[in-house]
């Protein structure tokens, strides 16, 4: 599963972290490959936006490890599922797949059954902003992990 937003040192990596604590918490941590990218190239190789990193660091997420990559056109078909944390990356991720967009790339507010909201992009913005965005990602991740839980906690015998 790769989380994207724009540049990657926001959005996406805070989601990666989020969704990788949630998995670990439910015992999935080994059965989900859980990644970030952006749409973007601006950023490749820089650590995580201060904002973000303080946001997590304030509850409890090291996000100290992430630089920030770029995605490619070929891991668009290495991946289940391709979360696009708006709709101006979902549609830049589907103009780069092209003929193959398929059902993998998804808004990250529809799978996490946050109504279709876009994440909003807390770049340049204040402490709130970025607790507004963890609030998002939390709440999703949870949802998100529930129903991983459904296909990949479960043994294949039993599905």
């Amino acid at each position: 599963m790769c989380c994207v937003c724009l540049g990657n040192i926001c959005r996406s990596p805070m989601a990666e972290v989020v969704l990788r604590a949630r998995l670990a918490e439910a015992g999935l941590a080994g059965k989900v490959v859980v990644d970030s990218a952006g749409t973007g190239d601006w950023h490749v190789g820089d650590p995580m936006y201060r904002g973000a990193r303080i946001q997590l660091e304030r509850r409890g997420y090291d996000g100290s490890a992430h630089r920030a990559r770029q995605i490619r056109p070929s891991w668009l078909a290495e991946r289940d599922l391709i979360l696009a944390m708006d709709a101006a990356n979902l549609a830049s991720l589907r103009r780069l797949a092209g003929d193959a967009a398929d059902h993998r790339i998804r808004l990250f507010g529809e799978v996490a059954n946050l109504h279709g909201a876009d994440v909003p992009d807390p770049y340049g913005g204040n402490p709130a902003e970025f607790a507004r965005v963890l609030d998002m990602l939390e709440s999703g991740m949870r949802r998100i992990t529930d129903q991983l839980r459904t296909v990949v906690g479960t043994p294949a015998a039993e599905r």
